[in-house]
């Protein structure tokens, strides 16, 4: 299935006020104000839908615009540029690198994590799983069965055993294996909660010590919590250092401008994007085939 399906409901609420833009023949104050709607219902945000609109402003008066059509080419165009700044590689240092996967409950980190694993062996990659969602003894089973699929061991520890111990352990056994990854869950952190972030910061540190080397941490959001999950990130960065985003549950009633807001909130990139329950429906974000699928 192609991306542009994949993002059904994503695309259709955009590509529907765009059409009433593209269908204008003169580009006035309404085209404006329909096009500023557009961003801001697909959660855009405010500010970064006002950057945009003056910059595509700007080019529609120096360049020309061919009517609502060209003012909707201009924006995309700007869209691509803006996340096309973003370095979207993920990091792998000496062995074992180890990622982090954080956020809250119902995210959709578990079954992540198992797709990221599956991509990674199926690359060549030795993989190790960290239960350290130790509180939810379904989040270690169901990491141990996503383990299976993929082709990668998995450490677990008792249920409410110390998450960081699990991580350490899960580490010191990639070493001893020879294995290149560590791939750690954590307990779905709840961000209000200042001791259980506390506490995702101890993993963090911990997960650094011995033969290991932290070198991705994943904050994995629900893409259908919108501007919400801004407040979730704000939180996390604060506490776990960041360095990449996954928006699951984009192929749902998620709009896609989420990806954009995210982005320019916190100047830290999308890495995976969700558009399925499948197991290829986890893929590497792509700024240029995103935004064309998302405008089509």
């Amino acid at each position: 299935m192609s991306l542009r399906n994949r993002l059904g409901r994503a695309r259709g609420a955009l590509a529907t006020r765009l059409a009433v833009v593209r269908g204008r023949d003169e580009v006035d104050a309404v085209t404006w104000d329909r096009l500023e709607e557009a961003l801001i219902l697909a959660d855009v945000g405010v500010a970064t839908s006002a950057a945009l609109l003056a910059r595509v402003s700007e080019r529609a008066a120096v360049e020309g615009a061919s009517g609502g059509d060209g003012v909707v080419e201009f924006l995309k165009d700007e869209i691509v540029g803006r996340l096309d700044r973003a370095d979207r590689t993920l990091s792998v240092g000496g062995a074992p690198s180890v990622w982090l996967f954080v956020g809250v409950n119902g995210v959709g980190k578990t079954t992540t994590i198992g797709k990221v694993g599956r991509r990674l062996v199926a690359e060549g990659r030795q993989v190790v799983f960290a239960a350290g969602d130790t509180y939810r003894a379904a989040a270690v089973d169901q990491l141990a069965l996503w383990a299976e699929r993929a082709g990668a061991t998995v450490v677990r520890g008792a249920e409410g055993a110390d998450p960081s111990s699990v991580v350490f352990d899960a580490v010191e056994h990639a070493a001893a294996q020879g294995a290149d990854l560590v791939l750690a869950d954590t307990a779905g952190r709840v961000h209000t909660r200042g001791n259980l972030m506390d506490e995702l910061t101890k993993v963090r540190r911990v997960a650094g010590k011995g033969a290991g080397t932290v070198t991705e941490t994943l904050l994995v959001l629900d893409a259908t919590v919108g501007q919400n999950g801004l407040v979730q990130a704000r939180q996390f960065t604060e506490a776990a250092d960041v360095t990449g985003l996954v928006l699951t549950k984009l192929d749902g009633s998620a709009r896609g401008g989420i990806v954009l807001a995210v982005e320019d909130e916190f100047g830290i990139p999308v890495k995976f994007v969700g558009v399925g329950e499948g197991l290829d429906d986890l893929v590497p974000f792509e700024p240029g085939d995103f935004v064309d699928a998302l405008f089509e």
